[in-house]
């Protein structure tokens, strides 16, 4: 049976991720960054696309937690014999990209059985494998990983394969270290003292998390996730660690999410300015600023960790997919489409930026003034929308809302900070464009709809005021809240939108949205119904899995995570929320909607 997305853990070092499972395999690791070809890809196959086993030779049952405020795993197995607990980490100190593990014995004798293959590329690769003092060296291609353990090795069946006896009291290490195949083999380390290393550089970067309101420990659990999931070279956050991990089991929604959408920009900039992460905060923005830099009509809805922007889809037909749901794809297609909403969240990221109090780079306004032109032109234009659809271009809610939002945030940086700008002009036409919305995106409910014309519900309406659109008291608000509440929810869970009713040339059935789930849970605040947005919000943590993570989607009938994981928005959300609902703080949607 295949695991459930739940079962990983995942390890961090601000510049790749590791998923462990329960039973301690990696199944799971991109070296050297979270967008490199897979060197473990059991998550997306079978053990023989490369895995890292460490666990009891016998049957066994365990627990696992992070140190605080950390990605340093330990999990502790319990034998017939004995227990040992085994501590996982990718290190963030030093330059050598390295994931080591511990296995200590706490009680007892407990044989324990390792098994390493190496498979670079997405599992393609079988590394050639030679015998180095303390361990083995294996190459393929540009890639090198070298493993030192005081444990003795053997090869068998294309794997590096050890068996040991670890008792009360004694350690047994493992040091895996990636480097390019032409340099030397990196030195090793002392895997105790660099676990040490590893948990105080955690434990000085939690010393700056500021927030203590409302569900602090929920909130603090995801600001550690967000900052593994973060690039410290450049300050991007990747969507996710992952790839194609399926949005249905069984079906094609399998995406590549190891890249940065632009629409989590404003969010993500006040949820981690307002939980005291001021140097993430301005990573991120500074990210921003050179992703988008230039023509503003070559503006892309996503770009790589570093601003990449050939991003170009394809499918890797040896992989069978998490529980066999393929493609497996790497790259993403939806790169190259249009989608107008983003210009509005590039340009409220920057203004929430100034509004907050952020160092201000000369060049922001420059590129906010040439999206504004552009966007002046191009906003009537049908786009394919915050979903990506693939089934053609409609005239979306949610995108002419953003375009709007575009234009007001110009308006307010002319008129709050002495900016420079045509707010006239600007705002003739943030006025045609909210008349235009509430002339065709209602429907005879008085309900906002996906697109122009159309009777389907979308939960990017939800948005509406959040980013100040409308006031949270308009009864055109109110209703549009009740009808996703009433008719988009499963199990209290909100759907995107009926994939029955709305094409998106996709096909196939997904889970509920967990980033809708809590912008439910933000309107449901905004609108006066306090007690009925804690009810979800704590439903929301309890799905979380034991080690507090979320996926982007929950299926309710199953009750099982699923989508890329972990997913960065979900966290983001989260912690949103949790300010939201924090009577002495004043959250990230009440921010939005209060420009």
């Amino acid at each position: 049976m295949s695991p459930r997305i739940e079962d990983y853990a995942l390890l961090g070092d601000c510049r790749s991720a590791a998923l462990v499972s329960r039973a301690g395999s990696v199944d799971w690791l991109c070296f050297p960054r979270f967008d490199s070809g897979a060197c473990f890809a059991a998550l997306l196959g079978s053990s023989d696309n490369g895995s890292w086993s460490l666990a009891p030779a016998d049957p066994f049952r365990s627990e696992r937690a992070y140190r605080p405020d950390s990605t340093v795993l330990e999990t502790t197995h319990h034998t017939a014999d004995g227990t040992v607990t085994v501590t996982d980490a990718l290190v963030p100190v030093g330059v050598t990209h390295r994931l080591v593990r511990s296995v200590e014995g706490r009680r007892g004798t407990v044989e324990m059985r390792m098994e390493l293959r190496v498979r670079f590329d997405y599992g393609s690769v079988v590394p050639w494998v030679q015998k180095i003092p303390g361990g083995i060296h294996a190459i393929g291609g540009p890639d090198a990983l070298a493993l030192r353990t005081s444990v003795e090795l053997r090869g068998e069946g294309f794997a590096t394969v050890a068996d040991f006896v670890v008792s009360e009291g004694e350690e047994v290490s493992f040091d895996l270290a990636w480097h390019e195949s032409h340099l030397p083999v990196p030195e090793a380390v002392d895997v105790a003292a660099t676990l040490d290393e590893t948990i105080d550089w955690w434990r000085k970067w939690a010393a700056s998390l500021a927030y203590q309101g409302a569900y602090r420990d929920d909130v603090r659990s995801s600001l550690v996730v967000l900052k593994a999931l973060s690039y410290a070279p450049t300050g991007a956050i990747v969507a996710a660690p992952t790839t194609s991990l399926p949005e249905w089991i069984g079906g094609p929604r399998n995406w590549d999410y190891r890249y940065c959408w632009l629409r989590d920009a404003t969010f993500t900039l006040l949820a981690l300015l307002q939980a005291g992460c001021t140097a993430e905060a301005a990573a991120w923005r500074d990210w921003l600023i050179r992703a988008v830099a230039g023509d503003p009509a070559k503006l892309q809805i996503m770009y790589g960790i570093g601003g990449e922007r050939r991003l170009a889809e394809s499918e890797l037909d040896w992989l069978d997919g998490f529980a066999g749901s393929s493609p497996v794809r790497i790259g993403n297609g939806a790169a190259d489409q249009l989608q107008i909403d983003v210009y509005g969240e590039v340009i409220d990221a920057l203004h929430q930026a100034r509004l907050q109090g952020l160092d201000p780079d000369p060049v922001a306004w420059d590129i906010q003034r040439a999206m504004l032109d552009w966007l002046e032109h191009r906003w009537q234009q049908p786009d394919e929308g915050i979903w990506e659809v693939r089934g053609g271009r409609a005239h979306f809610t949610y995108s002419k809302v953003m375009a709007w939002v575009a234009f007001d945030r110009g308006i307010r940086a002319t008129e709050e900070f002495g900016l420079p700008g045509d707010a006239a002009g600007w705002r003739v036409v943030r006025d045609r464009i909210h008349r235009e919305v509430c002339a065709n995106a209602i429907d005879e409910r008085g309900v906002f709809t996906q697109s122009y014309g159309s009777d389907a519900l979308d939960a990017s309406t939800l948005m509406i005021p959040i980013v100040g659109f409308l006031p949270a008291t308009d009864p055109r608000v109110i209703a549009t809240v009740e009808a996703v509440e009433r008719e988009l929810t499963v199990d209290g869970l909100v759907q995107r939108y009926d994939p029955g009713e709305s094409s998106d040339g996709v096909g196939g059935e997904e889970g509920a949205f967990l980033l809708c789930s809590f912008w439910l849970v933000d309107c449901l605040a905004l609108i006066g119904r306090h007690a009925d947005a804690v009810v979800l919000y704590e439903r929301l943590l309890g799905l979380r899995n034991d080690l507090g993570l979320l996926a982007e989607e929950f299926d309710p009938g199953a009750a099982r995570q699923l989508g890329n994981y972990p997913q960065a928005f979900s966290h983001v959300a989260l912690v949103s929320s949790a300010i939201t609902l924090c009577p002495a703080h004043t959250g990230p949607s009440e921010h939005r909607c209060a420009c």
